[in-house]
C-alpha cells in the first residue's frame, strides 16, 4: 500500500507548563514556562508530534514556517532547512540578547531557525515513523542500545514560589544548602533511580557549590558528580574549583563563559596535570574534562573550540541543532576529534524525552548520561509519562516517537497560555526573581 505523505495540516498549540522554583546564575524559573507544540498532519491522516521552546518569538517563526509546509511530502526533512532559511526573523528581537531558556550565550537569527526547525523535523519523523510502521530510530539508522542512560538534574531550589504567585504545589522542598542538595539527590535516587548526579551552580559563592558537591561525593561514593555554573566564574575561579573538586568530578561544565576563556582553563588544567604527573606535552587531555553547552552550539562554533582543546564533552541538544539528524551529525564530529558526547536539557515534555531518547539511542560515542528537567515537570501532553528505571528509559519500537498525544490536558494547558496577560508568555528567570528581590539584576559575568 503506497502511502500519500503530502502535508495537509499543521496545528501550533503554544501552552505554559508548570515549573518549580528552581534557582540558577541568572534568577529562578517562573511558575509556569512556554512550549510549543507541534503537529503535522499528512494526506493520509497520520499525525506527527514535536515541541520546542514557545516563546513568541518561536511562535512568530514557527507560523510562517508551517504554512509553508502545506503541501510539502513529510519525508523531506533536508526541505526543512530551505523553508526555514525563506522565513524572515526580525532581528531587532534576537540580537544582542542572551537565550535565558538554555542558557547557551547570545541568541542569533540562526540558533532562532533551528530551534523552530528542530520541532517541526521531530514531528516530520514521527508522522513519517508511523506511516512506515518503523519507529524513529529506525528511521535514524537504528539503536544501539535498548536504554538510554540520564542523570539527576539537581538544582538549589526555594520550596515554593514568592508569596502571592499563582504556581502549582510539589512536595520536593527547599535545598540551598549542601544538606538540601544531598536530600534532594536521594530521592532522585529513590524515586528514578539515577546513579549520577549534575548539580546546577552559579546561584551561590563557589566554596558553599564547592562544599555541596563534596557533600554529595560523600553520600554517593564512586558516583559521577557534575557541576554547572552557567559561565558564572572567571577563569582564576573556575581552576579554583577545577583543583577543589578534580578529584570527584566527571566534568566541569561552562565554568567561565566563551572558547577562548573555555580553553584558557582547559589548558591550565592540562599544564597542572602535566606538572603532577610528571608526563610531557603528549598528554593533551589530562586534567579535568571541561563540558559544554554554551559556547558550542552551532556548527559553526566548532572549530574554533576544537582546534583550541577548549572542551572535551558537547552536550548536544536537539533543539539547538535543527533536530535529530544534526544530533548525529555533531555525534560524529565530534568522535572524530575525540571529544566526548552528552546531551543538554531544558524545561521540556514528554515528546522532547522521546525524541531525546531516540536520537541518544543512536549514537555510537554516548559515554556519558543525559540531563533530563522531566522529573521536574509535573505535567505532560501524553496519555502516558516517560518512566525511569535505574536511571534509564527504555527505547521505544513502537511506531513513530512511540508516544500518544491527550487533547484533554493539552487543551488545559493551552487555555492556560491562552488566558495568560502575557507575563509569562517569555522565559525571563530574571523578572522570576525580581519577585521575591525587586533589587535583582542579572549578574554580571564572571559573577564570582
Amino acid at each position: 500500500m503506497t502511502r500519500d505523505l503530502t502535508i495537509t495540516e499543521v496545528r501550533l498549540t503554544p501552552i505554559l507548563v508548570a515549573d518549580p522554583p528552581l534557582l540558577n546564575t541568572q534568577g529562578v524559573h517562573q511558575p509556569y514556562t512556554p512550549r510549543l507544540i507541534v503537529e503535522i498532519v499528512t494526506a493520509d491522516g497520520i499525525t506527527g508530534v514535536g515541541e520546542t521552546y514557545g516563546d513568541t518569538k518561536y511562535l512568530e517563526l514557527a507560523r510562517p514556517f508551517a504554512t509553508k509546509l502545506i503541501g510539502r511530502q513529510v519525508s523531506d526533512l533536508n526541505g526543512l532547512f530551505t523553508v526555514a532559511d525563506e522565513v524572515a526573523v526580525d532581528g531587532a528581537r534576537v540580537t544582542g540578547q542572551v537565550d535565558v531558556g538554555g542558557l547557551r550565550g547570545v541568541q542569533t537569527a540562526d540558533k532562532l531557525r533551528l530551534s523552530v526547525v528542530s520541532g517541526f523535523e521531530v514531528a516530520c519523523l514521527d508522522a513519517l515513523g508511523k506511516s512506515l510502521g518503523q519507529p524513529v530510530h529506525a528511521l535514524l539508522g537504528g539503536k544501539l542500545r535498548d536504554t538510554v542512560e540520564y542523570s539527576a538534574y539537581l538544582f538549589y531550589r526555594w520550596a515554593d514560589h514568592p508569596q502571592g504567585v499563582a504556581a502549582e504545589k510539589d512536595d520536593w522542598g527547599a535545598a540551598v544548602d549542601p544538606a538540601g542538595v544531598v536530600e534532594q539527590a536521594r530521592r532522585f535516587t529513590e524515586r528514578y533511580g539515577f546513579t549520577s548526579f549534575k548539580l546546577k551552580g552559579g546561584v551561590f559563592p563557589p566554596d558553599e557549590e564547592i562544599a555541596a558537591v563534596r557533600a554529595l561525593a560523600e553520600a554517593f561514593p564512586g558516583h559521577p558528580l557534575r557541576l554547572d555554573p552557567n559561565g558564572a566564574w572567571s577563569v582564576e575561579t573556575s581552576l579554583k574549583v577545577a583543583e577543589e573538586l578534580g578529584d570527584v568530578l566527571e566534568y566541569l561544565e561552562d565554568p567561565t563563559l566563551g572558547t577562548p576563556a573555555m580553553a584558557e582553563v582547559a589548558a591550565r588544567l592540562r599544564e597542572a596535570a602535566r606538572g603532577d604527573s610528571g608526563e610531557g606535552d603528549g598528554e593533551r587531555r589530562a586534567g579535568l574534562p571541561l563540558a559544554t553547552n554554551m559556547c558550542v552550539t552551532t556548527f559553526a562554533e566548532i572549530k574554533e573550540a576544537f582546534t583550541r582543546d577548549a572542551v572535551q564533552v558537547v552536550l548536544s541538544d536537539h533543539h539547538y541543532w535543527g533536530g535529530l539528524r544534526n544530533t548525529q551529525q555533531l555525534a560524529a564530529i565530534c568522535r572524530t576529534f575525540g571529544v566526548g558526547v552528552s546531551m543538554h536539557s531544558n524545561t521540556h515534555l514528554g515528546i522532547s524525552l522521546a525524541a531525546m531518547t531516540h536520537v541518544a539511542s543512536t549514537v555510537p560515542n554516548l559515554h556519558h548520561a543525559c540531563d533530563s528537567h522531566y522529573p521536574w515537570q509535573s505535567e505532560d501532553v501524553l496519555t502516558e509519562r516517560l518512566t525511569f528505571e535505574n536511571g534509564r528509559v527504555t527505547v521505544s519500537d513502537a511506531p513513530g516517537l512511540g508516544v500518544e498525544l491527550d487533547r484533554d490536558k493539552l487543551a488545559v494547558l493551552h487555555r492556560r497560555w491562552f488566558d495568560d496577560d502575557g507575563s509569562l508568555r517569555e522565559r525571563d528567570d530574571a523578572a522570576a526573581m525580581r519577585i521575591a528581590d525587586p533589587e535583582w539584576a542579572t549578574p554580571p559575568v564572571p559573577r564570582w
